[in-house]
């Protein structure tokens, strides 16, 4: 693309490959990027700076100054995995707000993300890595799932007391009316996109913060009278996702409830290896990054599945960068790569026709595809 004198368009990327398999994953889809800028006629300007555990270990901080100036000034960022394992890094020894997951939810609240996209599609060549029967599974599955990312129980006030001799923890769960309607619009405009079906999950049954999520959302369904609207709550809703995914189409709810739907969401399109995120505020720019965690068991070893990252570049290019036609060969190069038969060791059968590729061969792969 070119800017309006002519000349070649030039965007800013600020990378945070972070922990664990970060570090792979980020370079290979740094790889398929700077391709499809060059085939494109744009450039890229990449900042590479430390973040989580690897922030922790140079400056004690998971996300430094230095890095969240870095995040601001770029027009996107593409994030690797944070964190490494529960009990046995020295990073969780330290106090909760100094934790790898701490610096993830303070960037998310500083530089205003609050939406989460998470797109779960079954690819056709991994139907075999589906764990769903093939009746339920039929032509496959494409939802799209919208998680509000700055409000609910991650960002109350919690505390850990002792009254009357025993250990008391508290969790504060919070949502306020313009932060359920703000996720609410944006999910009504994606759900006119993608066949007017909205399905809004939450626990009104149990919790009055839901019973307002539900009143809201009922109000705007009433102004959104091309979308159809339906509401579930999130314990049937985890039923129904491996009874009869192909019922959903677009689905959103809150903080925890995303977080946890989305894996299983994961888990039913082949693997966490495959789907990508975009996390979003109120203009084009965005985080993007892996659904997946850091897998600190693989790190190192060139193993780890590249394509939900290189997929979350895709959508960064789309999104945040305007360049559609570029997002798009991306993506068909994703599904070229699997129709040939390219599979990182998660999404590797051992059928004939399939080849098992390390980490930076996938990346190669999706390269040369392009």
């Amino acid at each position: 693309m070119l800017d309006e004198k002519g000349a070649k368009m030039q965007y800013s990327i600020c990378a945070l490959p972070g922990d664990g398999i970060g570090p792979e994953i980020v370079r290979e889809a740094r790889k398929v990027l700077e391709k499809i800028a060059d085939l494109e006629g744009f450039s890229l300007k990449f900042t590479e700076k430390a973040f989580g555990g690897a922030a922790i270990d140079l400056y004690g901080e998971p996300l430094p100054e230095d890095t969240l100036e870095a995040c601001k000034a770029s027009e996107a960022v593409l994030m690797g995995s944070i964190g490494g394992k529960v009990g046995v890094s020295p990073w969780y020894s330290l106090p909760v707000e100094k934790r790898p997951e701490a610096g993830l939810l303070s960037l998310r609240k500083q530089l205003g993300l609050f939406c989460n996209l998470r797109p779960a599609k079954l690819y056709k060549e991994l139907r075999d890595a589906c764990p769903l029967k093939e009746e339920i599974i039929g032509d496959g599955f494409d939802i799209m799932m919208i998680r509000e990312l700055t409000g609910g129980l991650y960002f109350g006030k919690r505390s850990i007391t002792e009254e009357n001799g025993e250990e008391v923890a508290r969790d504060e769960l919070i949502y306020r009316a313009h932060e359920i309607e703000r996720i609410g619009r944006i999910a009504f405009s994606l759900a006119k996109a993608r066949g007017g079906k909205l399905c809004s999950v939450d626990k009104a049954n149990v919790l009055d913060s839901s019973r307002l999520w539900r009143k809201i959302f009922t109000k705007l369904g009433e102004e959104e009278k091309e979308v159809e609207l339906r509401h579930a709550l999130v314990d049937s809703t985890a039923m129904e996702l491996v009874r009869n995914p192909r019922n959903f189409s677009v689905i959103v709810t809150e903080n925890m409830f995303g977080d946890i739907l989305s894996d299983e969401m994961a888990e039913i399109a082949g693997s966490l290896g495959m789907l990508p995120s975009a996390s979003l505020g109120e203009n084009a720019f965005g985080l993007y990054e892996p659904s997946g965690g850091s897998a600190p068991d693989i790190a190192g070893q060139n193993i780890a599945n590249p394509l939900a990252t290189i997929l979350s570049a895709a959508m960064l290019l789309e999104i945040s960068l305007g360049e559609k036609k570029a997002a798009a060969r991306v993506e068909n190069a994703v599904e070229k790569v699997l129709a040939l038969g390219g599979r990182t060791k998660d999404i590797f059968s051992g059928k004939e026709g399939e080849k098992l590729l390390s980490c930076s061969e996938m990346g190669d792969f999706v390269v040369a595809q392009l």
